[in-house]
């Protein structure tokens, strides 16, 4: 049997799974399965130790690997699970020579488990460049930076990224053409701090210059589209890119965390509320139908009702459509971890308020839809996604073509035609 890899998190994660993938393959590791973890919330670690042991009792025989955000910061605790076979490191889990490594040690019945390195060494982002995803899906994703320099006083992703380093920009173009070449219509740009690509780099080039960079070398690609920024660091370039190209996707998702001037102080953010609502204003009138989306923490350290409130009323004020909703989790290490905590019992109560104001928000752009006409990227049998990345349900069209469509209602969460 081949390398069988389950992603927990960001879409960063799925795009280093083909890259693990391919190396570990071509190690020669055979009935192995990898976890790629994420470190982001209490939840998140939870759930890939019980696939872990779900992934135990179902393929006894399997070697398993854990590696990602939770494998870098916790290693320990991962090597303490019988289950487990190795642990390898973030920064690792891309060189060939960490998965040459791993069939050795596997091979010679080595006890030790941990192959992890210091993540805050590594300086440079080596490329990789993938041919095609196995899922053989039309929207993929490329990695263009990783770490993050900033310390949000409740975020791990640092410790288990690393410092912010940058892919250059030709391999990126050239990684994308590939992808387009093998028939990938939609390409997601990610990264942990996607606004801070190529401050590192020669010439410091940012994000905006890389954007139209990609849209101006390869004409094939029909459809690019930004995972996360932080609005804050957004450049002239990509405002112009949004404003100008119909082939980048009216569609962002926001890093704004809070809506209060006082909880984003004590996040260390580096935007106020007045800057979010203004950035949403101005893309707006660069884009007027762009969709807007945000992560938003619910329940953050000293965290009042009228804080909270000023998050609520954030979704109605910026014109969101998507809300990926934080009940927040105390992660060991983190500054915020230290500071007064709020009851777990109204952090569950005011997620569940803000998701239900993210619902709100999503059936009303969706029932603004009707009556137009949108160009669909169909991504699977009974569904496909809209330039602003609202779902359709359909039949009959093929996988991976883009098809004008009347809208003629929605259906739930999604829209009819």
């Amino acid at each position: 049997m081949s390398v069988d890899i389950v992603t927990f998190g960001c879409r960063l994660n799925a795009f280093e799974a083909e890259v693990i993938r391919r190396e570990a393959e071509g190690a020669g590791l055979s009935d192995t399965i990898v976890i790629n973890s994420c470190a982001v919330t209490n939840e998140a670690v939870a759930q890939a130790r019980q696939s872990i042991r779900k992934l135990k009792r179902e393929r006894p025989g399997a070697r398993i690997v854990v590696t990602g955000c939770a494998a870098q910061t916790q290693s320990g605790m991962f090597a303490e699970m019988a289950e487990v076979d190795r642990v390898v490191g973030n920064d690792d889990k891309m060189r060939s020579s960490a998965w040459r490594e791993a069939r050795a040690a596997f091979d010679l019945g080595a006890s030790e488990k941990i192959a992890v390195s210091d993540i805050m060494a590594v300086k440079e982002m080596a490329p990789h460049l993938i041919d095609g995803f196995a899922s053989g899906l039309p929207r993929v994703f490329v990695q263009v930076q990783n770490g993050c320099d900033h310390r949000c006083t409740f975020c791990i992703i640092p410790f288990g990224r690393g410092n912010s380093r940058s892919v250059p920009m030709g391999a990126v173009v050239d990684q994308v053409r590939a992808l387009a070449e093998r028939g990938h219509v939609e390409i997601v740009l990610t990264g942990v701090d996607l606004t801070s690509y190529g401050a590192d780099l020669p010439g410091t080039p940012k994000l905006g210059m890389l954007t139209k960079q990609i849209l101006r070398h390869v004409p094939e690609l029909r459809r690019l589209r930004i995972s996360s920024i932080d609005s804050i660091e957004a450049d002239s370039d990509l405002l112009d890119a949004i404003g100008d190209d119909p082939r980048l996707m009216p569609h962002l998702h926001l890093s704004l965390q809070s809506g209060d001037d006082m909880i984003l102080k004590r996040m260390k953010r580096r935007h106020t509320r007045g800057d979010a609502i203004a950035f949403c204003d101005q893309v707006r009138r660069l884009r007027p139908d762009i969709a807007l989306g945000a992560d938003i923490i619910a329940g953050f350290p000293t965290e009042t009702e009228e804080m909270f409130s000023r998050s609520l009323d954030l979704v109605e004020e910026c014109g969101l459509t998507f809300l990926h909703v934080f009940p927040y989790s105390p992660r060991p290490g983190t500054p915020a971890a230290r500071m007064p905590q709020v009851a777990g019992g109204a952090i569950k109560q005011r997620a569940k308020r803000l998701r239900a104001a993210g619902e709100a928000a999503l059936r009303q752009r969706l029932q603004a839809e009707i009556g137009a006409t949108r160009e669909v990227l169909i991504e699977s049998d009974g569904q496909g996604r809209t330039e602003h990345y609202l779902p359709v349900a359909i039949a009959g069209e093929r996988m991976g073509s883009v098809v004008p469509l009347r809208i003629a209602g929605r259906d739930g969460a999604r829209l009819t035609t």
